[in-house]
């Protein structure tokens, strides 16, 4: 055989940083070397963690595919589209863009992804719900894939003990794609030495999926959207069994669940008064008979009423089912140390905000203790909230929950959740629906600092919208385009086109 004519196996792997691609290379490599075979691996590094997947490419040329036995073959050192066998991506749509390359043919290539997903820096900065549909891209692979593996590796991976380049490493043994036994698989990983019996735990449960066809590709849920949980017969505390007890007899039935998260949020926000004052806001609008309202008023008053400020965040970055979740998250095991490091960027708003009123007031009235302020506080700071020094800092900040009723934050908030609610009460007996769509317009304000700003900017102008929509025809439906406009991106573009489209008067 010619060396021109000398077959190779190729194999395109994309992964994310963190997600052991260069283990995965390592297995593969190691196992081809020790059956006889010559192997070459070479990576092009992504951006970074989530904004680009390095893409490893690898090649094997067994001993009967030389030319002659004392000739090495001339390797090439990055993938080709419609010349990769095997492509194996550790996240779904870095699969759907292995497709887009060309990496993934139908006549030739065994596709191996994880159904799983890790959202982009563009899903995760939009200000609605930026993330792609998984399942057009789960049908795209497998109606380009010769051979498609399809499944959740991650948690595959996670349910044994492992990580997900154990359990992608054995879906290739599994798939077949390679002409090696599932002992040589399993060779390589007992002679590294690191993890042993986790990882073959995750690949042989691995293995045997892949061995089983897949009639249609599915894919988890975002887990973005979640539903109400039933309200309780009984409340956890007797202080609260009166609120539960005036739930069941004041409001109607279709809103209790919502009622009861609700309830839930905003005294887990702050206290049983403050649970009290809740109901009061919602049960403002049982008067106008639809209980589609008052859920709606149920859902936006409790994020309203438990607006994200500095003592809230460090608050939730302190709590145990926190630190579970990224242990969890991580895949570490009991042993293993894990720890964060959470930036902080407050400006000095926020740190007025901490203020009580009548102190806040006058600083900001000082334009040149302000400057002095802003020139100390107006910065970034990167706190260790696993050291005992870190720890305490985050766990300070969020005891100033007992004085958040008296400090110019809470202030200003209640003061524009009172202007947004008069202003739904008022549209409500001439337009139940368009008021019902502006208590939706409550999702635009999320977050803090720059967050915060921009969102409760563009629901001020949604406010403004909705006087001036009130004696047009579609106006419900005109003010629910203009909010979804909103949380298109971040700029304000889509919202600024929609304005021009219906014709509302410019604002200031």
């Amino acid at each position: 055989m010619s060396l021109s004519k000398a077959r190779s196996i190729n194999i395109a792997i994309l992964a994310l940083g963190g997600q052991g691609g260069g283990v995965l290379v390592d297995w593969i490599v190691g196992m081809a070397e020790h059956e006889g075979w010559t192997a070459q691996a070479t990576s092009v590094a992504g951006v970074a963690q989530r904004t680009g997947a390095t893409i490893y490419y690898v090649e094997l040329v067994s001993k009967q595919d030389r030319p002659r036995p004392d000739v090495q073959p001339v390797l090439a050192l990055m993938a080709v589209p419609g010349d990769v066998d095997v492509v194996i991506a550790a996240e779904l749509m870095e699969a759907g863009r292995a497709v887009q390359r060309g990496l993934v043919t139908p006549d030739r290539t065994t596709l191996i992804a994880s159904s799983h997903r890790i959202y982009s820096v563009l899903e995760k900065t939009t200000p609605g719900n930026g993330l792609a549909d998984s399942e057009p891209v789960a049908q795209l692979l497998k109606d380009n894939a010769r051979q498609l593996v399809l499944d959740d590796m991650q948690a595959l991976a996670v349910k044994n003990g492992s990580v997900i380049s154990a359990s992608l490493f054995g879906a290739l043994a599994g798939s077949g794609a390679l002409p090696f036994p599932q002992s040589a698989f399993e060779g390589v990983v007992e002679r590294n030495g690191v993890g042993v019996k986790t990882s073959l735990a995750a690949l042989r449960a691995a293995a045997d999926l892949a061995r089983q066809p897949i009639a249609q590709p599915k894919v988890a849920a975002s887990g973005m959207e979640t539903t109400a949980r039933a309200l309780p017969d009984r409340a956890a505390a007797p202080a609260v069994q009166p609120l539960l007890d005036r739930i069941r007899a004041d409001f109607p039935a279709p809103a209790w669940n919502m009622l009861g998260e609700g309830l839930a949020r905003v005294m887990d926000y702050q206290d049983l008064a403050y649970g009290r004052e809740y109901l009061d806001r919602v049960a403002a609008f049982v008067r106008f008979g639809d209980a589609t309202m008052v859920a709606e008023a149920a859902h936006w008053i409790a994020v309203a009423m438990s607006y994200d400020d500095v003592i809230r965040v460090a608050d939730l970055k302190t709590r145990p089912e926190r630190w579970a979740r990224v242990r969890r998250e991580v895949g570490a095991g009991a042993d293993e140390v894990v720890g964060t490091e959470e930036f902080f960027h407050p400006r000095l708003p926020e740190i007025l905000g901490l203020l009580p009123v009548g102190l806040a007031r006058r600083v900001q009235a000082n334009a040149g203790l302000s400057g002095w302020l802003a020139a100390r506080f107006d910065k970034g700071r990167r706190i260790r909230a696993f050291s005992l020094r870190g720890h305490l800092q985050l766990r300070f900040v969020a005891g100033l929950r007992r004085w958040r009723r008296g400090n110019l934050r809470h202030a200003e908030e209640m003061l524009h959740i009172q202007q947004w609610l008069d202003a739904v009460l008022a549209i409500a007996p001439q337009d139940l629906a368009l008021a019902t769509e502006l208590l939706r317009c409550r999702r635009l304000v999320k977050g803090y600092s720059d967050t915060h700003a921009r969102g409760s900017s563009r629901f001020d102008r949604l406010m403004q919208a909705a006087q001036m929509l009130r004696d047009r025809e579609g106006a419900a439906a005109d003010l629910a385009a203009l909010r979804e406009a909103a949380l298109r991106d971040a700029e304000g573009k889509a919202l600024n086109l929609r304005w021009g489209a219906l014709q509302l008067p410019a604002v200031a």
